[in-house]
């Protein structure tokens, strides 16, 4: 990776280590008008009600990044080498959380209008829905994959819709929608994924029966967001969220069925969101980090 010494010369540069990137990429070795995915960090958790502390996932993620290994061996490829950019975080707004919504919004519409692959970290989930509905408008056929222990489709929580409890409500309203790894809801969304008829997996469905991956292909369009709620993982190697279930998927689970997804569909964006850091273990990190960076290869590798 060259260096642009960005004005400042060798004898400056050459003593600064790595940005808080993704992978630790210097920002200015690849503008965004020369990435073809461009990492976005959301670091709110407004609406979180039990263990609060996913603001600090993003730059969990990043920093984790910093020490992966940037080849991937499954793929054969090092995915910097096809452009990853990191924007700054998202500035976050304490107006409200529709608020902080419409701004990741704005940045989502603008990536994709330059016809980038934008990657969102959080942060809770309820930013993806600024994303999806960017991606939405642009994508008619829009297929949204979720991947969560909770379906996320309360009409309200605690007075107010825009909650990371309501997420999937509001997408459910424009997008088709299929979720996978479901384990917690309530009597009220189990009633309603059954009125609505959603494609619902729950994770036991897709841990025990292979042939559960070929179903949820079938149920997708051509065009797919994915959303990962990272409960979505059993608690015995992603403890750090803010909602752990028990008995979720295991990483070759997810990996399976998200290798599956980028093989035959076009991955649009994806989020990899709910990292709530604990305090000295830091192997929920590395997986997320390890999550996005195996996302981007396999897309890199099938869209080339």
């Amino acid at each position: 990776m060259t260096r642009n010494t960005h004005g400042l010369g060798a004898e400056v540069m050459d003593h600064l280590g790595p940005c808080l990137s993704f992978l630790g990429l210097p920002e200015y070795s690849r503008p965004v008008n020369e990435a073809r995915a461009v990492i976005v960090a959301a670091p709110y958790d407004g609406t979180t009600t039990f263990r609060a502390g996913t603001r600090e996932g993003p730059r969990a993620i990043l920093a984790a990044s910093r020490e992966l290994e940037c080849y991937e061996e499954d793929t054969g490829t090092e995915p910097y080498r096809y452009g990853i950019a990191t924007l700054g975080e998202l500035r976050v707004t304490a107006v409200s959380p529709r608020d902080m919504v419409e701004r990741v919004h704005a940045v989502g519409k603008a990536l994709l209008a330059a016809e980038k692959i934008p990657v969102l970290l959080g942060g809770e989930h309820l930013m993806s829905l600024g994303m999806i509905q960017a991606a939405a408008a642009r994508f008619h056929s829009l297929t949204v994959l979720h991947l969560d222990a909770h379906p996320d489709l309360r009409a309200s929580y605690q007075e107010t819709p825009f909650s990371n409890a309501c997420v999937m409500r509001h997408v459910l309203d424009s997008v088709h929608l299929v979720q996978v790894g479901l384990r917690s809801m309530t009597r009220e969304e189990h009633e309603l994924i059954r009125e609505k008829a959603i494609p619902a997996f729950f994770a036991e469905e897709v841990v025990r029966d292979s042939h559960t991956i070929p179903r949820i292909l079938d149920l997708l369009g051509p065009d797919v967001y994915v959303t990962i709620d990272l409960d979505v993982l059993d608690p015995s190697i992603m403890p750090a969220v803010g909602t752990p279930e028990p008995g979720g998927l295991g990483w070759y689970d997810l990996l399976s069925l998200l290798r599956a997804v980028t093989t035959q569909k076009r991955i649009v964006g994806f989020d990899v969101m709910e990292l709530c850091p604990i305090p000295g273990m830091v192997a929920p990190d590395f997986l997320a980090a390890r999550l996005v960076h195996k996302m981007l290869a396999h897309i890199f590798l099938d869209k080339p």
